[in-house]
């Protein structure tokens, strides 16, 4: 009886020793983010405390942009070596980590791209990367932007391959692509109805592909500016001559002065215009007195001119 209570003396007197690590731990709750600024994994990262614990380093952080993975069991056994407690009261397996980054994105690498080949080339291109989605990574502390440490360009094939540094000091990553010479158009900066007149301020450029230009398409504005369409046009799309007409002096079915004139002799008939026709163009009338068709030169609003050619069947 006396060997028994010693016993359970000793149980009693030894129990708070072996749970004292417990006892004196700080409970914890992990971050429901978790992102890391700098290249190690600490605490502090996974939660929310401050201090030398805060600092304690738990693994390597992936490169910049990337995700790693910790075990739990072992982020456990070091909170617990350093008097926290985490419950997982969630039941995690593993703990996502991932590290932030300042991104160089697939534009920007283009627009790199398109400025080193004007300073080397002379011409504006549009470049078009292999991979649209491509992105580059920087640590949030790096120094300096991307950098294009070489680049080679076929101007027959277009085809480009570049070494560019995410970073300064960082090591190159290969970027490949295609460019395309381009060229400045005039083009209508609003929707233009049929029938309407051009004007100076409808017209505004955009860079163009040069490979998938027309050949009849315009490229001076000076011949865009009086014109009028000739169907409903579109905002910035290439304009073609067809799209275009002078304007109208006389539309089919118009009634006109039509005038004959040579030294000595001047005469003017009643006529009906057979079809459309601009200033200085060519169009067929019916000369309402004598029923007979005949050409001639449209030189105003309402006004054609018939010359001594067809004057016998005026």
């Amino acid at each position: 009886m006396f060997r028994t209570s010693l016993i359970a003396l000793a149980c009693l007197t030894t129990a708070p020793f072996a749970t004292s690590s417990a006892l004196a731990a700080e409970a914890v709750v992990l971050r429901e983010t978790i992102r890391v600024d700098s290249a190690q994994i600490t605490l502090g990262d996974l939660f929310d405390i401050t201090g030398a614990q805060a600092d304690i380093v738990l693994a390597r952080a992936p490169a910049p942009g990337s995700r790693t993975a910790l075990d739990v069991n072992y982020v456990r056994r070091i909170a617990l070596e350093n008097d926290l407690d985490w419950a997982n009261a969630g039941g995690l397996r593993r703990l996502s980590i991932e590290r932030a980054s300042r991104v160089v994105s697939a534009d920007t690498l283009a627009d790199m791209l398109e400025g080193e080949l004007f300073a080397s080339e002379g011409r504006v291109h549009d470049v078009q990367l292999s991979n649209t989605a491509m992105a580059l990574h920087a640590p949030l502390d790096s120094i300096g932007g991307p950098e294009i440490h070489d680049l080679s360009f076929d101007s027959r094939s277009g085809m480009l391959a570049a070494e560019i540094a995410p970073y300064h000091g960082a090591q190159t990553v290969r970027v490949t692509g295609r460019a395309y010479a381009t060229i400045e158009l005039p083009v209508l900066a609003r929707p233009v109805a049929s029938g309407q007149e051009i004007t100076a301020s409808d017209i505004t450029w955009i860079s163009h592909r040069s490979d998938r230009l027309r050949p009849d398409a315009i490229l001076d504005p000076e011949a865009l500016i009086g014109m009028e369409t000739r169907r409903a046009l579109r905002p910035n799309e290439p304009l073609r001559g067809y799209d275009l007409q002078r304007p109208l002096m006389v539309e089919r079915g118009d009634l006109v002065v039509l005038m004959f004139e040579v030294p000595g002799i001047q005469l003017t008939v009643r006529a009906r215009a057979m079809e459309d026709a601009a200033d200085g163009e060519v169009a067929r009338f019916v000369n309402l007195q004598s029923n007979r068709t005949v050409e001639a030169l449209v030189d105003g609003p309402g006004r054609a001119r018939v010359g001594t050619s067809p004057a016998a069947s005026f």
